[in-house]
């Protein structure tokens, strides 16, 4: 595609619808995106079977990398926190090796993105909420704690139906609750909960930086891929 600067592809979960529109708001002149879709059975979205799901989706990642390793991207990224915490710190670890050895270019995952985005923050102190069930949210937590982040607080978004059917009120008012006053920032996980629209506006009310898997992803792979963007609007991240 001439005229981009780079590529960036993105490995999306199943029945997730959105991925493709947060990620195209925080997209720069410069980068053209690109999706395709992991493999998993059952329902999409709900905490029932959400382990399963994770691991038949790490599985199918090989084959998703391969097809988006033919448009040569600067970055691949994996779109999906919690796989990452199903599989824990060193089958992620070898998740991303293996994938950049098998694509020849770099492979990123929402979770690595979320330390990358926190370090550039200088926050070793969080507060942590999600839409996940509370055993995968504890997953969560402990995989964070295993990279030397301290979690002050954490919580789980109630009456979850389908991840995939939340709003960004339902996620402001997650990240309010979680929200501690020991915390440097804030992080809400899962991609599938839509989080760009508030994260500014959380920020203003917070006083600190408040961050989701979404926007640290596609920040980490703007980076990745060269591009120096600023955007305000979406928290300190792109600013």
């Amino acid at each position: 595609m001439k005229g981009w600067r780079a590529r960036i592809g993105f490995l999306v979960a199943p029945g997730n619808p959105t991925v493709e529109p947060e990620m195209q708001a925080l997209c720069p002149p410069g980068a053209s995106l690109h999706f395709t879709r992991l493999s998993a059975s059952g329902p999409a979205g709900t905490h029932a079977g959400q382990e399963a799901r994770n691991l038949s989706q790490a599985a199918s990642v090989p084959e998703a990398v391969k097809l988006l390793a033919m448009l040569s991207p600067a970055v691949i990224v994996l779109a999906h926190t919690a796989t990452s915490y199903t599989l824990g710190q060193a089958r992620e670890a070898a998740l991303v090796a293996q994938m950049e050895a098998l694509s020849g270019t770099r492979f990123i995952t929402a979770f690595g993105s979320t330390l990358a985005a926190l370090a550039a923050l200088g926050s070793t102190r969080i507060a942590y909420g999600t839409p996940y069930s509370e055993a995968t949210t504890l997953q969560g937590k402990q995989h964070l704690e295993a990279h030397g982040i301290t979690v002050v607080s954490h919580g789980t978004l109630p009456n979850v139906r389908n991840i995939y059917e939340e709003s960004e009120a339902r996620a402001y008012a997650l990240a309010r609750s979680v929200n501690h006053p020991d915390a440097q920032a804030v992080f809400l996980s899962g991609t599938g909960m839509p989080t760009i629209g508030v994260l500014q506006t959380l920020e203003d009310d917070l006083g600190k930086p408040v961050i989701s898997a979404a926007s640290v992803m596609m920040w980490h792979a703007l980076q990745v891929a060269g591009i120096r963007h600023s955007q305000p609007g979406y928290g300190r991240l792109f600013a």
